[in-house]
């Protein structure tokens, strides 16, 4: 691939040059018992998201998931389902970041159950909150309104986007 077409982050923000690197990720879309999802304001851009982040060497897709969300959220969390994978530029699966670096991120997104915790903020984002998905904030991350509305589809086959 020589050029990528004009593209969009994941908050809407036009792409200005291609990414500087490839990375795997994994989130979760965590719902509470009244059907809300859990969103995180980010503290890097100021849109509220869900939680997830990158995957460390020895460790697997899944223990990505549950572990940012500890690290995010203070809430100790089990897989239920795979909802998808994310890759495709086009779909906003790339972040720019204050400090420049552009990445497109390859995302497994889960759905998780609460085990246990209690809610608390980390350094990552400055808020947490249940919104109903269909009232979710203006500035919600892009990326992640398609997987919260992938979840919500409840699909028994997992999305590939």
């Amino acid at each position: 691939m020589n050029q990528l077409p004009a593209l969009l982050d994941w908050t809407g923000a036009p792409v200005s040059r291609r990414p500087d690197r490839l990375l795997v990720s994994a989130s979760a879309v965590i719902f509470d018992d009244a059907g809300r999802v859990l969103l995180l304001l980010r503290a890097d851009n100021q849109h509220w998201g869900i939680p997830g982040g990158r995957a460390e060497i020895g460790e697997s897709i899944a223990q990505t998931a549950v572990r940012e969300v500890f690290e995010e959220t203070g809430l100790r969390v089990s897989v239920k389902r795979l909802i998808g994978v994310y890759s495709d530029p086009a779909r906003y699966n790339i972040a720019s970041y204050p400090n420049g670096d552009i990445v497109q991120f390859v995302n497994v997104c889960f759905e998780c159950i609460v085990e246990a915790g209690t809610l608390s903020g980390s350094d990552e984002g400055r808020e947490l909150r249940f919104f109903d998905p269909q009232q979710l904030p203006a500035n919600t991350l892009m990326a992640h309104r398609l997987r919260i509305d992938d979840a919500l589809a409840r699909r028994e086959a997992a999305f590939i986007r």
